[in-house]
């Protein structure tokens, strides 16, 4: 609780947290192209012809910073 708010009001979100646990499983960063962070596994759902979002979305912002 206490360390979550203080990184929160600095700009981290808790945007995923398992409902049994209560535990943070993913995090993102306000004001930033791509920061995210992940406690599970993406790559296991992820094949080429079937790329999880994470992966897809990690490409995107990195042509899209490429190109300003």
């Amino acid at each position: 609780g206490e360390y979550l708010k203080a990184l929160e009001q600095r700009g981290l979100k808790a945007t995923g947290v398992n409902p049994d646990t209560k535990l943070v499983e993913i995090i993102e960063m306000e004001k930033h192209p791509f920061f995210i962070g992940v406690q599970y596994h993406p790559e296991y759902k992820s094949t080429v012809a079937n790329p999880h979002p994470v992966f897809v979305n990690f490409v995107k912002a990195a042509v899209d910073y490429k190109n300003k």
